[in-house]
């Protein structure tokens, strides 16, 4: 199950933090494999199709933005999160050396926890966007 759902970031890390609460909690082997099981078949038959459409709605816009006639629309997306590992890497990275050198001049530059939250959707979306092909793979092979 592992292998499957690992492909799934979120998903993956719930079901292995259940399968985790199964092996620590349940004793007797043939239990546990009997649970594991279940939750096996539980997420197996599961209908995945909603999150299949987001998925390709997603990938859609994206694509839409990559294939669109103005430079800008293409790379806007890049350019916002290269703007973001900046300041990061200046704040983070460059930063506190150089302010063991230049005390007085080094600026930390404020990054608000909303830019924080759309670095992470945009890093995610990248991931998103090439594991749900995987995903939807992997679902159709264990599903035929």
């Amino acid at each position: 199950m592992s292998g499957f759902w690992s492909a799934i970031p979120v998903l993956g890390q719930i079901v292995n933090g259940v399968i985790d609460l199964i092996d620590q909690s349940v004793e007797d082997e043939d239990k546990k494999n009997e649970l594991k099981a279940a939750l096996d078949k539980a997420f197996m038959n599961a209908d995945l199709t909603r999150f299949q459409e987001e998925l390709k709605a997603q990938a859609s816009i994206v694509l839409g933005e990559v294939k669109g006639e103005s430079w800008l629309q293409r790379n806007w997306r890049p350019l916002l999160m290269l703007v973001v590992v900046l300041i990061v890497a200046n704040n983070y990275l460059l930063s506190p050396y150089l302010s063991l050198v230049f005390p007085r001049y080094v600026q930390v530059l404020a990054l608000p926890d909303r830019l924080w939250d759309l670095m992470t959707v945009g890093v995610g979306g990248y991931v998103v966007g090439r594991t749900g092909e995987k995903i939807t793979q992997r679902w159709k092979d264990g599903r035929s």
